[in-house]
């Protein structure tokens, strides 16, 4: 199966980008791909070797789950790799584009429960949420 990619361009310098992308109290604020969900809580140890986990769930208490990994290469305002609970691997790559534009280029293995169409809509209405929060909020 080939990797699914999805990219977003945030008109935010590369420092704020990162930070906003890894930094647990903003996580919380972005990472889920709809306003009827949310993420009460999340833990990022980014560095090589460090784990990350974070809880999104239906504002409703209708269904949750835990999205986790382990990094297996943190590159600071360059890339992050990471492998998923479920062996899946994901890269994200972060380029600067000038003082105050950042592109995140996002690939991942799909899983095989959801059409790969479903699943790049999902993991780029995150990052649609993610540009939003960014340029808005922070």
């Amino acid at each position: 199966m080939d990797k699914i990619l999805v990219k977003i361009e945030i008109n935010k310098p590369i420092n704020q980008v990162w930070e906003s992308y890894n930094e647990p109290k903003h996580i919380t604020k972005w990472c889920f791909a709809n306003d009827d969900w949310h993420c009460p809580h999340s833990e990022n140890d980014l560095r090589t070797g460090g784990a990350f986990k974070s809880r999104m769930e239906a504002k409703d208490g209708s269904f949750g789950f835990d999205f986790g990994g382990i990094y297996d290469e943190v590159k600071t305002l360059e890339r992050i790799q990471y492998r998923m609970e479920d062996g899946r691997e994901v890269e994200t790559c972060f380029s600067k584009l000038d003082a105050n534009r950042t592109e995140i280029v996002q690939q991942f293995d799909p899983e095989i429960e959801n059409p790969e169409e479903m699943q790049r809509e999902g993991w780029q209405a995150i990052l649609n949420n993610f540009k939003k929060y960014t340029e808005t909020e922070f």
